[in-house]
């Protein structure tokens, strides 16, 4: 399988990160892999391949411009152009008012929030000469709202939400579609089993699931796109 059109996928790991990589691949997508660690990228790189899919791993990092800019440079001249950015980077930090350092606080603003913007301006250029792209990034509940002792994640989440919301506005009548996915829930993954043993699927976000899902709004034609849509598994109160 070759294509001369690439996904991006910004923050890849062994859940949602890797199943849309995964599942971008299976439609003739060559995709570029990004995340701090060489290892998680790597990973999905050698099952896209075992697949009959191309790949590439570039480790970088998400809220330096210059590693970004670097990562989506290589990606271009080894897959092709960018027509789809997905932003899944995110930290998760539980900690009170009084417990939160200053630099804590920015640093998972930087993660969760202003790596998006750096992805965006370096996968924007090309999307824009072509008159086409898909940007998607992935929030949560605290994109929506503030839960206590979740104030490192709610900041940079709502962020997020916003800057999908600007960009949106901004770059849709130039044939960009931008879409932020609220996830409302735990994900299914071995380290969300290993924490919690007693959830069940019913109560978990399948990550194939949800990679489809993001398939689906890069499908959308451009009469009916969406901006935002939350998912979350059968059995969650909200």
């Amino acid at each position: 399988m070759s294509s001369n059109k690439a996904t991006v996928v910004v923050g890849v790991g062994p859940g949602l990160g890797a199943a849309v990589s995964r599942r971008f691949a299976r439609e003739g997508f060559s995709v570029g892999l990004m995340a701090r660690t060489a290892a998680a990228c790597e990973a999905v790189q050698r099952e896209i391949e075992g697949a009959g899919g191309r790949a590439l791993s570039v480790p970088g990092d998400a809220t330096d411009a210059a590693s970004v800019a670097a990562a989506f440079a290589r990606v271009e001249e080894s897959l092709g152009p960018v027509e789809v950015l997905i932003y899944n980077a995110s930290v998760f930090r539980v900690a009170g008012a009084l417990e939160l350092t200053p630099r804590e606080l920015e640093d998972d603003w930087k993660i969760n929030c202003l790596g998006g913007f750096l992805s965006a301006q370096a996968a924007l250029p090309g999307m824009l000469q072509r008159g086409r792209g898909t940007i998607l990034f992935t929030g949560a509940t605290a994109s929506l709202r503030g839960g206590a002792r979740f104030a490192a994640l709610a900041v940079g989440k709502a962020g997020l939400r916003a800057l999908a919301q600007s960009l949106a506005r901004e770059l849709g009548p130039r044939g960009i579609h931008v879409a932020h996915v609220v996830i409302d829930g735990l994900i299914d993954t071995p380290r969300v089993r290993a924490m919690m043993p007693g959830r069940t699927a019913a109560t978990l976000l399948s990550p194939e699931a949800l990679a489809e899902t993001y398939f689906q709004l890069h499908a959308q034609a451009p009469s009916a796109w969406t901006l935002e849509i939350d998912v979350r598994p059968s059995e969650e109160k909200f």
